[in-house]
C-alpha cells in the first residue's frame, strides 16, 4: 500500500474511468475536470474485454495505450483492471459450456455481466490470456501503479463443470469416500455415496439439502474464485511488481471466505454501497470499514468503489445529503483506507447502470454533485500526511465464513437467525457507543482485545472454542450471544450440551434446550426488559444468573450468565435482547472490560475515529452526523481547514467534519 502512496504523494482519489464510452472532446474535458477535482488515480479496463480482444486471441491495444498515455501525461496514475468479469460475446459463442447454470438447472445466456462459470477450464484459460496480454504489454507503463483483477467475485455457478471441479475440492479435502460420507452424515435419507461420479452440486431438490453437502459447496466456491484471482495475479506478477488486489463487495455479498482473500491480495481493496440513507448509512460505512481494515490483518486498505451520490434501499435509489459525500469518504479513510474511489468518473449516457451515481453527473460539471467531488478531492489531497498509519481497536466482533454459511441453512429452528443482521447489530451497538471496533475470526489471537463479541456463532470449530476459552482464561471479557456452539465444523450437532466444550467451561454454563419463539412473540426478562426471537433452557455450571426469564416454561432459569473464569470473564446471552436493553449490556461489559470511546461525552451523531503513526502523531477524524452543532474538547491543528483547536475545543458544525492532528 505505502508504494502506491507513495507513487501517488499521499492518498488515492479518483475511481472508474471509462474512456471508451466518449469521444475526443469528452476526453479533453475530463483532463481538465479531473484537475480541477484532484483526481490522482483512475481504474481504467474494468468492462473492456470486447475492445481488448475482439476475436479470440486476436488483441486491440492501440485504444488503452492512447488512454494510458493521456491520462500520464495529465498527471493521473492508472489502477489497470483485467477485464474478466465480462466476457465478449465471441466468447459466449466459442464456449457456450462456459454459461452459469442456475441451481434449478436454467443454463443462463450472455447479455449481461458476469456471464461465465469460474470452473470451466475455457474461461479461466481466456482469463489467463488477457491478463497475461495486459501484463506483459503495460507492466512498466509509467502510467500504471497498480493492478486490479476481475471485479466482486464470484457469480456462483452449478453447471457439470462445476460439479467436475466440486468433485476434485472432494477428493482432495477427504481422500475417501468412507471420510466424506462421515463428514456429510449420509446414513441419514439414505444419500451414503459409492462413487465420486454420484456427487453433485447442490441443486434444486425437493425439500432440504444436506447441510454438510451445501457447507462444502460454499466452501469449494470460494476456493474456485481464490484459485482463479491466483492465477490472474501471479500471471500478472510474471512482468510487473506492481501490486495487485481485486474489488471484495461488501458488506453483504457472501459467497467468500474474505479471510483467506486478505491473506493473497497485496491490500484489501472493497466497493461499498450503504444500503439505508442518514446516519444508518454512517454506521454501515464504518461497518464495511472496519471489516476491510480487518480482513488486511489491521493494515492500510483502500475504497476501490463508492456511490456519488446515492445510497441504495431496498427497492430504489436515494439521493445521499449535501456533505454525505465528504463525510462518508472520511468515515473509510478514518478507518485505514488509504483513499476515496468511485463508481465512477462520468455518468454513462447508455447501458444497464446509465442512473448509477457519477462524481461528473448527466447535468454536467456546473452541480452541486461536481462541486462536492471537488472539494473532497481538495481534502484527500490535505490528508497525505496520514498515509501508512493504522488504527487501533478495543474491541471486535467474530466473523466467520463458515458460520454465516452454515446458518444459511434450511431446516433451523428458526427463519429468524440473521447471520449478517447480528453483526451488523453488534457492531452498530458498539458505533453508538463511540469504541472503535475490529472483525476477527474466533481462531485468531484475541489476547489484544479488551471486549470481544460473538453475536452468531452457529458453527465453532475445536480449535476456535479452544482460543475463546483461551481469551477468557487469559483475561478478556467475552459475550457470547444463543444460538453459538451448536454445531461442529463438519455441521454436526455438538453432543453433551452446548455451546462447544472448551467454551462451555469458560462459559460456566450448559445448554440443554433451544426454544425458538413464534413470530413476533415476545418473553419477559425479570428487570422488565424482552427478549424476542429466541430463548434457551440452559443450567448454571459456575455461572451466576444476571437475567432470568420471568414468565413461561422457562421462568426463573437464566437468560443472561456471567462467569469469572481464570483472569476474565464469560458473558452468555440466550435470547435477543430489545435494543435499549442490548445497548444497556454493551455498555456495562465496555466499562468492565475497561474499553472506552475515542472521546468521551461525545453529542449523538458525532463519530471519533483515531489513526496512529509509527512516529508518534495521530490524526483524529470527527464526523458530525447529526443535525445540530457540535463542540468537542479537543486539541490540535484540523488538517481539512488548517485551523487550529482552541481552549474552548473544537465548534463542528452539523454535517461538519474535522481532521485533527495531535500526538499520541
Amino acid at each position: 500500500m505505502q508504494r502506491l502512496t507513495g507513487r501517488l504523494g499521499g492518498l488515492a482519489y479518483g475511481g472508474d474511468y471509462n474512456p471508451e464510452q466518449w469521444d475526443e472532446q469528452v476526453w479533453k474535458e475530463d483532463d481538465l475536470l479531473m484537475r480541477r477535482a484532484g483526481v490522482n488515480l483512475a481504474t481504467v479496463g474494468v468492462f473492456s474485454w470486447a475492445l481488448l480482444e475482439p476475436e479470440e486471441g486476436r488483441f486491440d491495444f492501440g485504444w488503452l495505450d492512447a488512454q494510458l498515455d493521456r491520462l500520464h501525461g495529465n498527471g493521473v496514475a492508472v489502477d489497470l483492471a483485467t477485464p474478466t468479469a465480462s466476457p465478449p460475446p465471441w466468447f459466449t459463442l466459442a464456449h457456450p459450456e462456459a454459461m452459469p447454470v442456475t441451481a434449478d438447472g436454467t443454463r443462463l445466456t450472455h447479455g449481461s455481466r458476469d456471464t461465465y462459470c469460474l470452473a470451466s477450464p475455457a474461461y479461466r484459460r481466456a482469463a489467463v490470456r488477457i491478463a497475461s496480454a495486459l501484463a506483459e504489454r503495460y507492466g512498466t507503463h509509467p502510467a500504471v501503479a497498480m493492478w486490479h483483477i476481475h471485479n466482486e467475485y464470484a457469480t456462483v455457478c452449478w453447471c457439470e463443470q462445476s460439479a467436475a471441479a466440486f468433485r476434485s475440492w472432494l477428493r482432495a479435502r477427504y481422500g475417501t469416500l468412507d471420510a466424506l460420507n462421515d463428514s456429510w452424515g449420509t446414513a441419514f435419507w439414505s444419500q451414503r455415496y459409492g462413487s465420486w461420479e454420484q456427487i453433485t452440486p447442490p441443486r434444486a431438490t425437493q425439500w432440504h439439502h444436506n447441510p454438510g453437502h451445501t457447507l462444502d459447496f460454499r466452501r469449494f466456491w470460494s476456493d474456485e474464485a481464490l484459485a482463479a484471482y491466483r492465477e490472474q495475479r501471479d500471471a500478472i506478477r510474471a512482468h510487473s511488481g506492481l501490486p495487485v488486489t481485486t474489488n471484495l463487495m461488501l458488506p453483504g455479498y457472501q459467497v467468500l471466505d474474505l479471510w483467506r482473500f486478505g491473506r493473497e491480495v497485496d491490500f484489501v481493496g472493497i466497493d461499498h454501497y450503504p444500503d439505508a440513507p442518514g446516519t444508518d448509512a454512517a454506521a454501515d460505512t464504518a461497518f464495511g470499514a472496519d471489516r476491510a481494515r480487518s480482513f488486511g490483518g489491521g493494515k492500510p486498505w483502500l475504497l476501490i468503489e463508492q456511490g456519488a451520490s446515492t445510497v441504495y434501499a431496498g427497492d430504489r435509489t436515494l439521493g445521499k445529503q449535501p456533505g454525505e459525500m465528504l463525510r462518508h469518504s472520511l468515515g473509510h479513510i478514518a478507518r485505514g483506507s488509504e483513499g476515496a474511489l468511485f463508481f465512477q468518473w462520468r455518468q454513462s449516457r447508455a447501458g444497464a447502470e446509465l442512473w448509477h451515481s457519477a462524481m461528473v453527473p448527466h447535468a454536467g460539471a456546473d452541480t452541486r454533485i461536481f462541486r462536492e467531488a471537488a472539494a473532497l478531492g481538495e481534502a484527500v489531497a490535505r490528508l497525505g500526511e496520514l498515509a501508512g498509519s493504522t488504527v487501533r481497536a478495543q474491541a471486535a466482533v467474530l466473523h466467520d465464513a463458515d458460520s454465516w454459511w452454515a446458518l444459511d441453512t434450511r431446516g433451523l429452528p428458526s427463519a429468524e437467525l440473521d447471520y449478517p443482521g447480528s453483526l451488523r447489530r453488534a457492531h452498530r451497538t458498539l458505533w453508538d457507543a463511540g469504541v472503535t471496533t475490529d472483525f476477527a475470526h474466533p481462531e485468531d489471537d484475541l489476547s489484544r482485545y479488551r471486549l470481544v463479541v460473538a453475536p452468531a456463532l452457529y458453527l465453532l470449530s475445536d480449535a476456535g472454542a479452544e482460543a475463546l476459552h483461551r481469551y477468557v482464561e487469559g483475561g478478556g471479557t467475552l459475550l457470547v450471544q444463543h444460538f453459538c456452539g451448536a454445531v461442529d465444523e463438519r455441521h454436526h450437532a455438538r453432543l453433551g450440551g452446548y455451546p462447544a466444550g472448551p467454551l462451555r467451561t469458560a462459559l460456566g454454563i450448559r445448554g440443554e434446550e433451544y426454544r425458538p419463539l413464534a413470530a413476533g412473540e415476545t418473553v419477559a426478562l425479570s428487570d422488565g426488559s424482552t427478549g424476542t426471537v429466541w430463548s434457551e433452557s440452559l443450567r448454571c455450571e459456575g455461572a451466576e444468573p444476571v437475567l432470568s426469564y420471568a414468565s413461561g416454561m422457562l421462568a426463573g432459569q437464566p437468560a443472561l450468565t456471567r462467569h469469572g473464569f481464570g483472569r476474565g470473564t464469560g458473558w452468555y446471552l440466550s435470547t435477543r435482547l430489545g435494543d435499549p436493553g442490548y445497548a444497556a449490556l454493551m455498555a456495562r461489559l465496555l466499562e468492565d472490560a475497561g474499553a472506552a470511546p475515542e472521546v468521551a461525552g461525545l453529542p449523538e451523531g458525532v463519530e471519533a475515529v483515531r489513526r496512529h503513526g509509527e512516529d508518534g502523531r495521530s490524526w483524529l477524524f470527527l464526523i458530525n452526523h447529526g443535525g445540530q452543532p457540535a463542540r468537542i474538547t479537543v486539541a490540535g491543528l484540523d488538517l481539512l481547514t488548517g485551523a487550529e483547536a482552541g481552549p474552548d475545543g473544537l465548534h463542528l458544525p452539523a454535517g461538519g467534519a474535522a481532521v485533527l492532528r495531535t500526538v499520541d
